[in-house]
């Protein structure tokens, strides 16, 4: 084979470099290298002659990266991680395998945290690392191996494994369906309420909104008494289970709440999405038996849901 030479800086280049641009400092990033200031001025200075571009704006008081050191730091940044990965993995002898999963926080925070335990219980040779995030990332780049993606069936990616449908229907807590003063007993007693809203999926049209359920229900021009606005799924439920206010929830994400008795659901009218959840594995990781095990794990998973019945759990009465 014909030899090939890389034209790199030395990696304490880069690893300066990638200390500075996280710290925006230069004294922090000497501490955290156990180096002087000096020694990373230095180092920075000649990463920046190597690469004929500034890379940090220094001001008085204050460091600030400019375009080509933003470029350059979320590169090294994905670079020193990788590296970090692999010796960890090599210093392991193999008997520690990793794991790296993509998904949305709501998904992360509602549905995969409280379950994983189990997975870890049954595999604790697995490390997994979970990157909670609306962006769709690209697994080979980002060196993923699943992702957990909610669309609609025809635009799932080639091999996607369906792993539930997903509905909506309001939720509360016990105590605000329980208060006398402002009954939940029909859809209706809404327009007394305030009704949660997750912004981001609104502004998406991603999951099904308030005004759906509205026309669903046979409401539209019903007015609640007031709003909140949330830009991540997961806090809308967690206002919802502090009787903030009526939530609409996803079945499958309100599941182990609603069994819990953390929410309750007062209506039966659920709204059915033309979107679902899958399982999209790399095709570079789908042959390991650990990444097998975990889509395994998924399904059973999903599996033992709806084996505990109806996911809304509404209550009997007021």
């Amino acid at each position: 084979m014909g030899g090939k030479r890389y034209r790199l800086p030395p990696l304490n280049f880069i690893s300066g470099f990638e200390a500075a641009a996280r710290n925006l400092s230069f004294t922090k990033a000497a501490d955290e290298l156990f180096i002087t200031q000096s020694a990373v001025s230095k180092q920075i200075k000649a990463l920046e002659a190597h690469l004929g571009v500034a890379l940090f704006e220094r001001r008085t008081r204050e460091l600030a990266l400019t375009a080509e050191g933003q470029q350059l730091y979320r590169t090294a940044a994905e670079l020193l991680d990788w590296l970090q990965e692999e010796t960890d993995k090599l210093k392991s002898g193999g008997k520690v395998q990793q794991l790296a999963v993509t998904a949305s926080p709501g998904f992360t925070s509602l549905w995969l945290i409280p379950r994983l335990n189990r997975f870890r219980t049954k595999h604790p040779d697995i490390d997994v690392r979970i990157s909670a995030t609306v962006e769709i990332l690209k697994l080979e780049r980002k060196r993923l191996d699943i992702a957990i993606r909610y669309c609609r069936p025809e635009a799932a990616p080639k091999g996607a494994i369906r792993l539930f449908d997903y509905g909506a229907f309001p939720v509360c807590s016990p105590a605000l369906a329980h208060d006398r003063s402002k009954p939940l007993a029909k859809p209706e007693d809404l327009a007394a309420h305030v009704l949660l809203h997750d912004t981001y999926v609104a502004a998406q049209k991603a999951y099904v909104d308030w005004d759906s359920w509205f026309a669903a229900a046979g409401l539209a021009d019903l007015q609640p008494a007031g709003a909140l606005y949330f830009n991540q799924y997961d806090q809308m439920i967690q206002a919802a289970i502090q009787g903030q206010g009526v939530a609409l929830g996803i079945n499958t994400l309100v599941h182990e709440l609603l069994h819990e008795g953390l929410l309750v659901a007062p209506f039966a009218t659920t709204v059915a999405d033309t979107r679902a959840c899958f399982v999209v594995t790399s095709p570079l990781a789908a042959g390991k038996p650990h990444v097998r095990a975990f889509v395994r794990w998924l399904l059973d998973e999903a599996k033992r849901d709806a084996k505990k019945g109806p996911q809304s759990l509404h209550r009997a009465g007021p």
